[in-house]
């Protein structure tokens, strides 16, 4: 089993330290642009093998996709960050263009691989690369719900005092600070829903925190997050190369689902080794609905700056 992680910046290098930490693959490839940051920071992570207790093989790389070849699942990081004041939506023209053509390499050498895009802005990424790889619609899929759902239970958890591992909730529609839509009403408590502990304006605080989880984090340390974008990443590839069927939200390619066509943005699925095996439906309330109507209006507006720039 082969692994592969594009972008050897902190979202890419965490996201290969958490997959090596979990001893799922033989071999996971590190590729970077520029010329020893993946070697340099694939040696760091093999010198602590024997100190962690893990066999899997990390080899870092400069821009040379003929070593991920014959790989099972990649996932993209490359790109800018963004910088504080800087939306995902200002980083389209640029990360577009790089994330085209990380994608036709990666399916030039691994025609059957599985592709997890990171980069942002990322709902608009994953359907280009959707477009642009001509894979089925089960093997590209976006992380971003995955990160927000987690951001989501670390909010509830502070409230509540309780252990994020008792917390089952959920966010869907956009990832961005605008368009994520935290599932409140559904979230539970071991069984229990969490709006039996919160009065309504407790509940909107949760809400408001988790949507500006990203740009609070951009605002303190000066770029993107990258410690729980790793590991949500790496959570997400476990559960396909170990065929763990675990619920996530992720941003994949609706066809009617939802309500929406011709779009990809974040829906609960199932993760196996499929990619997403299916999509789960949950019932939405008529504001929820509208909440998620003008979320994929605001996903196709950028979706259409691609049309316009011909790069799908």
């Amino acid at each position: 089993m082969k692994l592969t992680v594009i972008g050897a910046g902190a979202v890419g290098a965490t996201t290969a330290d958490n997959l090596v930490r979990r001893n799922i693959a033989e071999e996971i490839i590190l590729l970077d642009i520029k010329e020893g940051v993946a070697e340099g920071k694939a040696q760091d992570m093999m010198q602590t093998a024997a100190l962690l207790g893990f066999d899997s093989k990390i080899k870092g790389v400069t821009n040379d996709y003929l070593q991920t070849a014959g790989s099972s699942v990649a996932v993209v990081t490359s790109g800018l960050p963004r910088k504080p004041g800087m939306t995902r939506e200002e980083l389209i023209g640029t990360n577009a263009n790089i994330v085209k053509s990380v994608v036709e390499n990666l399916v030039k050498y691994s025609p059957d691989i599985i592709i997890l895009i990171v980069s942002n802005p990322m709902d608009t990424m994953t359907y280009l690369a959707l477009k642009s790889s001509g894979l089925p619609k089960n093997r590209i899929i976006g992380m971003g719900g995955a990160l927000d759902s987690a951001r989501f239970k670390y909010q509830l958890a502070t409230k509540l005092n309780a252990s994020p591992n008792d917390l089952n909730a959920l966010v869907i529609g956009g990832h961005g600070d605008t368009t994520m839509i935290p599932l409140i009403n559904h979230a539970t408590w071991n069984s229990i829903p969490v709006t039996h502990f919160l009065d309504p304006v407790e509940q909107e605080e949760i809400v408001k925190k988790t949507m500006v989880g990203g740009a609070t984090l951009t605002a303190l340390i000066g770029t993107s997050a990258w410690y729980a974008p790793g590991a949500a990443a790496a959570a997400m590839v476990e559960s396909i190369v170990l065929n763990q069927n675990r619920l996530f939200t992720a941003s994949v390619y609706l066809e009617g689902e939802f309500g929406e066509e011709d779009i990809n943005i974040g829906v609960p699925v199932i993760l196996n080794k499929n990619g997403w095996e299916r999509i789960v439906p949950i019932q939405l309330s008529d504001s929820e609905k509208e909440l998620f109507k003008a979320s994929t209006d605001a996903v196709r507006n950028m979706n259409n700056v691609l049309k316009e720039s011909n790069l799908i």
